[in-house]
């Protein structure tokens, strides 16, 4: 199944202590959103997947802020299922098509996006979401686009996720708000459960 197609929201995470990992993944899980994204923004964010990889199985676990093939390798030696790419070469996305794994390049214009879907790439991370324009950019692509979806990530709060769910070249988005840094800190595992089964409650279709 596309990992478009799994949860509605992918959490995405920052991991500063990776004692926090498990317990946060399992939070996630237990809330109903199964698809978590690790971003490699921290030291420990590799040892965090591949915590989560060993001690949650009934997570799908991936590595994001992919941006070279040595980022690739050591989130496959992780243990990452899929991978995300905050924006895409043409030396990234051939190394993510070669890795095995599924993965989401990164797109924020029309140009982008129809580069990766001439190589047959048509799902794709939309980023900086709210930025490069937001609800009405992904609207206007869905036109000339038809056949390219999208997971939109970067400024999307509880509030506008719905809006983005609507839009029929939306599969799911990303997300930060699932995982406040205050609840991290305190080990508060039942606010983030209770933050994933809100968003796992949110339609992907009006």
């Amino acid at each position: 199944m596309s990992l478009l197609d799994l949860a509605p929201v992918i959490p995405v995470v920052v991991i500063d202590d990776v004692d926090t990992a498990v317990p946060l993944a399992r939070a996630l899980v237990s809330g109903g959103l199964p698809v978590i994204e690790v971003t490699l923004r921290t030291a420990p964010a590799l040892e965090a997947i591949a915590r989560i990889a060993a001690e949650v199985p009934e997570a799908r676990i991936g590595a994001g802020t992919i941006r070279t093939s040595d980022d690739i390798a050591a989130s496959l030696e992780a243990g990452a299922k899929f991978l995300v790419s905050p924006g895409t070469t043409l030396t990234l996305v051939e190394a993510m098509d070669a890795s095995g794994l599924p993965y989401l390049p990164g797109a924020a214009t029309a140009s982008e996006a129809m580069a990766l879907a001439e190589r047959g790439v048509k799902e794709l991370k939309f980023f900086p979401a709210e930025a490069a324009g937001g609800v009405p950019y992904l609207k206007s692509l869905q036109g000339p686009l038809p056949d390219v979806r999208f997971c939109p990530t970067g400024g999307i709060r509880p509030a506008t996720a719905a809006d983005y769910l609507a839009l029929p070249n939306v599969g799911c988005v990303g997300g930060t708000w699932l995982t406040p840094a205050d609840a991290i800190a305190s080990g508060d595992w039942s606010r983030v459960e209770k933050l994933a089964a809100e968003a796992a409650a949110l339609k992907s279709r009006p």
